[in-house]
C-alpha cells in the first residue's frame, strides 16, 4: 500500500452528521420534558455570504428540532436598534443561544454589540467572560469552529495528551481559543504566527499541526513533520485554469504522502462549525438551567 493510500482524510461531513444526530437525540429528549431550546440569528445587512449562513445555521437548528428566531435587519440599522434587540433577545426565556453573523457594518461597534450578549447565550463564544472562562478551563460556551477542530482530533487520535500542537494563526475566533483548548487536553502549544521566526522549521515540530491563517496554500510537505495530523480551518477562495475553487492553508496533495491524517477543503472542518453551533445552544440551555438553580438568574415561569 502507498504512503498516500495509507493516509486518513478526516471527513468533517461525517462527524458533523454523528454531532447533529446526537443533539437531535438531546432534543428530543428535553421537548418530550416540556422545554425546547431556541436559538435566534441576527443579520444586519445584505452581505450575500453572511445571508448563506445564516440560512444553513437555521436550517440545520430546525433539522435537530431547535426552534430558530430569525431577525434580518436592514444596513442601515443604528447600533442603538442593534443593542436594543439584543437587550430584547437576552430577556426572552425562549431564547438559549444568540448569534450575530459577522461582519457587521462599519457604523456598527462589533465588540460593543458581541459584549451586549448575555454569556449564558453567546454560542459564538465571543463574550470576554467566555474567553476569560476558556482560558481559565471552566466550562463555558466556546468557540465553534476551535470545538469542532477538537472533536475531529479527538475523534482521529483518541488521547491528545503529550502531543506537540503548532497553531498556525492567533485569531480571536480560531486561533487563542484552539490553543486553549489544546492545552485543556493536556498538549504542548506553540502558536506562531505572521512576526514567528523559523516558522517553518517550528510547524515541522508539530505532532498536530491546525493551520488557521487565512493564506492558500502556504504550508506545503517542508513544513510538516512525518506523520504528523493536520486540521486545516482556512477557506480560501482562488482562480486554478479559469476557475473558481476553495482551497485551505495547506496544500493539501503536496501533503499527503508527509502526513498521518489531514482535512480536505472543502468537507474538513466547515461542516463542524455549524453542528456545533447547535451543541452550544444546547450548552447554553443547560448553563441557564444551572443559574436558575443557583438562583443567580430569575426562575423562568412555570418554574
Amino acid at each position: 500500500m502507498s504512503a498516500v493510500a495509507s493516509v486518513k482524510i478526516i471527513d468533517g461531513k461525517a462527524t458533523s452528521a454523528r454531532v447533529l444526530a446526537e443533539v437531535r437525540e438531546q432534543v428530543l429528549a428535553l421537548r418530550e420534558a416540556g422545554t425546547q431550546p431556541g436559538l435566534a440569528v441576527v443579520l444586519v445587512g445584505s452581505d450575500a455570504a453572511s445571508q448563506v449562513y445564516v440560512r444553513n445555521k437555521v436550517l440545520r437548528a430546525e433539522e435537530v428540532g431547535i426552534r430558530s428566531f430569525e431577525h434580518r435587519l436592514p444596513a442601515d440599522t443604528t447600533q442603538d436598534e442593534l443593542l436594543r434587540l439584543i437587550a430584547l433577545l437576552n430577556a426572552d426565556r425562549a431564547v438559549n443561544g444568540i448569534l450575530v453573523q459577522l461582519p457587521l457594518p462599519a457604523h456598527v461597534d462589533e465588540h460593543q454589540v458581541l459584549q451586549a450578549i448575555s454569556p449564558l447565550k453567546d454560542v459564538d463564544g465571543f463574550h470576554s467572560a467566555n474567553v476569560g472562562g476558556l482560558a481559565q478551563g471552566r466550562d463555558v460556551l466556546t468557540p465553534c469552529t476551535p470545538s469542532g477542530c477538537m472533536r475531529l482530533l479527538h475523534d482521529t487520535c483518541g488521547d491528545l495528551s503529550g502531543k506537540h500542537a503548532v497553531v498556525v494563526g492567533r485569531s480571536n475566533i480560531v486561533g487563542k481559543p484552539m490553543a486553549a483548548l489544546l492545552l485543556q487536553a493536556d498538549c504542548t502549544v506553540t502558536v506562531v504566527h505572521s512576526r514567528t521566526r523559523d516558522l517553518q522549521v517550528l510547524c515541522r515540530q508539530a505532532d498536530i499541526l491546525i493551520a488557521a491563517v487565512g493564506k492558500p496554500r502556504l504550508i506545503d510537505a517542508d513544513w510538516l513533520k512525518p506523520g504528523a495530523i493536520v486540521i486545516d480551518v482556512g477557506i480560501n477562495r482562488i482562480e486554478v485554469e479559469g476557475r473558481s475553487r476553495l482551497v485551505g492553508d495547506v496544500d493539501f496533495e503536496a501533503a499527503l504522502p508527509q502526513v498521518a491524517a489531514i482535512t480536505p477543503v472543502p468537507g474538513g472542518v466547515g461542516p463542524m462549525t455549524i453542528a456545533c453551533l447547535m451543541k452550544n445552544t444546547l450548552l447554553a440551555l443547560d448553563l441557564q438551567q444551572q443559574a436558575v438553580r443557583e438562583e443567580r438568574i430569575p426562575c423562568p415561569s412555570p418554574c
